[in-house]
């Protein structure tokens, strides 16, 4: 009976792992997008906040937040941030910059 609880419990640890990854995979495709249409050049990104818990759907998953860092004339740096519910963004801030 401890095997299967410690299958179940490696098992989870590697679900969440995987989930996480595809989480800021998903982030990162976002941000190139969000920078493309901006016409900007993307810098970097990174993960703020992080928290498991229910979904607007209703099932269970994790609630990121990612700021995005670009540049629009290779010396100034903005941050844009993208907040995402698993792999699908639900809304993007972007502050003003100069073309």
């Amino acid at each position: 009976m401890a095997s299967l609880w410690t299958f179940i419990l490696i098992g989870s640890v590697i679900y969440l792992f995987w989930l996480n990854r595809k989480v800021a995979e998903a982030a990162n495709v976002h941000a190139k997008r969000q920078s493309e249409q901006l016409q900007v050049q993307l810098m970097s990104v990174a993960c703020t906040k992080r928290r498991f818990g229910f979904l607007k759907s209703g099932k269970p998953g994790i609630k990121s937040e990612f700021i995005f860092e670009f540049s629009s004339d290779g010396e100034n740096a903005y941050q844009g941030v993208l907040i995402m519910e698993n792999e699908f963004l639900k809304s993007v801030v972007v502050p003003p910059h100069k073309i």
